[in-house]
């Protein structure tokens, strides 16, 4: 055990307790100070960790351990699923040799130590920071990066193809490895693919489930059932709920002596430590992967290197699909991760590596607008016996941990299953409740159809509310929730509210669970809540629009959401450059209403600000609305490019995308000071970037003939895109 320590408050009392991040290099190593010489900085790839001798894998582990919490807790990231496989990537990498060999990650935040053993270690400074290191495995970052793979539950499906691919190709020496953790196997995309791969037994597919018994909060369902069974029937392993300890090096058990042999073909027994196990209890009943065609390799301890090599050396001598059932512990190694009961520090910011706790005595930071929706729906819930709370595994995050605990019964995990989710809501709703589906709005894309054809057309009161809305910042293209305002504008029938601030936020959850005519959707970004923005009167009536701002009618900015701070600040610097401004937040975006026509009859521009795609997003709501009304006032669009963005700092990438205060001022200087030229867009419509010369409204003139829509003549920079 290391002999560092540290004074935590993480306890009632502060105590002296070891260092929770674990032993260091020196007291791992056999022999102590006289072996201290780092074993990680030997790894520059999986070749180096090959010939590495097998007795100092426990220390390399430790070290690893060591270095994933100094650096993530830097940085910020995904730590407590990485802390639980490192024995795992470790050995992965010892028995397969990647690139020749194609090993796909699941959800993509396991994939660090994968990173460190491919020789990115000194990029981990940079770790999800602008031009850094990303969060997730990234093909142009490394040739062991095959897929970009950072929603959960595809990784069955892409070993599927690529094994297809290798056996066309004729390389029968070449494997493919998916792992995948628990959660992500209650997706149904896992599930169809588990179906495929199951009748394909001449298809060398080797499936490794990372069982921790959690996604970010605790795994559910049938199939969570039969896993926790499954493990049942070896008390010797890791219980995933109990704190395993102090770990470093020295605890990620080897067992002296074990050969890495293969089983024969088809044999499908247990794995344990020694070779009586192989008659070890199995649960009552089918296991669920050999009655679909898998061999079935487990349950394993997934922090014994040497189990796991043995166990993944005879998956790769079947020479057919195969399941090798690794148990693990999220957050392995360091206390306060172990401790976290709600996601064993599954994503973290900035921490003090020594207490697991924001550095320094931060200053108060105002509520966030998850934490606003958070204690909203829970005071509805209280008033609205009808109001049905549904989570896909994400209660914490999404905001709806506190109404689980105040009405279990009316409170639904479906586990990593958006899709589901959606047409359970709506059958909730066929008798009466009125569900209200959280997720990410990234996350909403799986369940379009189910959104369109279950929801919307049987006019079903579902309220969908869409969190991390817009850019969400360090994550990267695969969770900027920047597509829903396209996706869903699409849907007849759906109304979609963007909040300024928190008062509209709650105000528009109350509208919403009020309105039984057909579904709503509520989005809002991953960010702090500012100050309300109050309007100076609103239009339209109760379910009206709200003006922000009136400076003058030569231009109408229609604010969504939280870039109505931003908005109201361009107006202002407007007024000093001789321009009038009027900013009017919609509040529900879409459909479009009527009092934002009228409004725009009056202007001599409109200007519509989202942290959507400028194309097909609000501002083609409002340029067909007023094309509708033979308006001939010319629309134009900002919001991000119709491009996959990066990962950086939120406000940056808004920035860099035209959408801060500064850069909307500029952009409508350029259209009001822009030379007169025809026409080239519908009726009421500018293409995206266009240099219009702003008219005088005349609803009498008769509408021009709609003409193609040019390309946009300014291109947006590439905002964190490959490198």
């Amino acid at each position: 055990m290391s002999a560092d320590t540290v004074t935590t408050g993480l306890h009632p009392a502060a105590v002296t307790v070891p260092d929770p991040r674990g032993p260091s290099p020196a007291d791992a190593a056999p022999g102590g100070a006289a072996a201290a010489e780092s074993l990680l900085e030997r790894i520059e790839d999986p070749g180096d960790l090959r010939r590495l001798p097998s007795a100092r894998l426990p220390a390399l582990a430790g070290e690893i351990r060591r270095f994933l919490v100094d650096k993530v807790s830097a940085t910020g990231g995904h730590l407590g699923s990485n802390l639980g496989a490192v024995e795992l990537s470790i050995a992965l990498h010892r028995v397969f040799a990647s690139p020749r060999d194609t090993i796909v990650f699941d959800t993509g935040h396991q994939a660090y130590v994968h990173k460190i053993l491919t020789g990115r270690r000194d990029d981990f400074d940079g770790l999800r920071q602008p031009e850094g290191l990303s969060g997730y495995p990234s093909r142009a970052e490394s040739v062991h990066d095959v897929v970009e793979n950072s929603h959960a539950s595809t990784a069955l499906s892409y070993a599927d193809g690529l094994a297809k691919a290798v056996r066309l190709s004729g390389r029968a020496d070449r494997h493919v490895v998916a792992v995948i953790g628990d959660g992500a196997m209650t997706g149904g995309l896992a599930l169809e693919a588990v179906n495929n791969l199951g009748a394909a037994p001449g298809l060398p597919v080797i499936v490794v489930i990372n069982d921790n018994g959690r996604s970010y909060a605790r795994t559910v369902g049938g199939l969570a059932a039969h896993l926790a069974a499954l493990r049942r029937s070896r008390p010797d392993l890791p219980d995933p709920e109990s704190r395993g300890g102090e770990v470093g090096g020295e605890e990620s058990r080897r067992t002296p002596g074990k050969a890495g042999k293969a089983g024969k073909p088809g044999e499908t027994r247990d794995i344990g430590d020694t070779g009586e196990d192989r008659d070890a209890p199995r649960p009552a009943g089918t296991n669920v992967f050999e009655a679909l065609g898998f061999s079935y390799l487990g349950p394993v301890d997934g922090h014994d290197i040497d189990a796991l090599e043995e166990a993944l050396l005879r998956a790769r001598a079947l020479g057919r699909p195969v399941v090798v059932h690794a148990v693990t512990v999220k957050g392995k190694g360091y206390g306060p991760a172990e401790d976290d009961e709600a996601d064993r520090m599954h994503g973290i910011g900035v921490l003090d590596p020594a207490t697991g706790r924001p550095p320094g005595t931060a200053a108060a930071t105002p509520p966030s607008w998850t934490s606003v929706f958070a204690k909203e729906i829970t005071a509805i819930g209280a008033k609205r016996p009808a109001v049905v709370a549904i989570t896909a595994a994400m209660p914490g995050p999404t905001g709806l941990a506190a109404f689980a605990a105040k009405f279990p019964d009316r409170f639904v995990d479906v586990g990593i299953a958006e899709q589901h989710a959606v047409t359970c809501a709506a059958g909730l709703a066929m008798k009466g409740m009125h569900p209200v589906v959280a997720m990410y709005a990234t996350f909403c894309n799986r369940a379009f159809d189910q959104a369109l054809m279950d929801v919307a057309l049987h006019r079903l009161p579902v309220t969908l509310v869409l969190d991390r809305a817009g850019i969400t910042g360090p994550d990267g293209p695969s969770h900027h929730g920047m597509w829903d305002l396209v996706l869903l504008g699409m849907i007849p029938g759906l109304r979609i509210a963007a909040p300024r601030d928190a008062t509209r936020l709650r105000e528009a959850l109350h509208e919403a669970v009020g309105f039984d005519g057909g579904p709503t959707a509520i989005r809002y970004p991953k960010a702090s809540v500012g100050p309300d923005i109050v309007a100076l009167r609103r239009l339209g009536g109760a379910g009206g629009i709200d003006v922000l701002a009136e400076n003058g009618d030569r231009v109408l900015l229609v604010a969504v959401g939280s870039l109505a701070g931003p908005c109201v600040a361009a107006a202002a610097q407007l007024r000093h450059h001789g321009v009038g401004a009027t900013v009017v937040d919609p509040r529900w975006v879409d459909p479009v209403h009527p009092a934002l026509v009228e409004l725009a009859a009056s202007h001599g521009l409109v200007v519509t600000v989202e942290d959507g795609l400028r194309t097909g997003g609000v501002g083609a709501a409002v340029a067909t609305a007023c094309a509708d009304a033979d308006l001939d006032t010319p629309v134009r669009a900002l919001g991000l490019p119709r491009e996959f963005i990066g990962h950086g700092d939120r406000a940056h990438l808004l920035a860099a995308a035209g959408l801060d205060h500064g850069s909307i001022t500029a952009s409508v200087l350029r259209a009001v000071h822009a030379p007169t030229r025809p026409a080239t867009a519908g009726p009421g419509t500018a293409a995206p970037g266009a240099a219009s010369q702003p008219r005088s409204p005349s609803r009498s003139q008769p509408a021009s003939q709609p003409k193609p829509q040019p390309k946009s003549q300014r291109r947006s920079q590439p905002i964190g895109g490959r490198r």
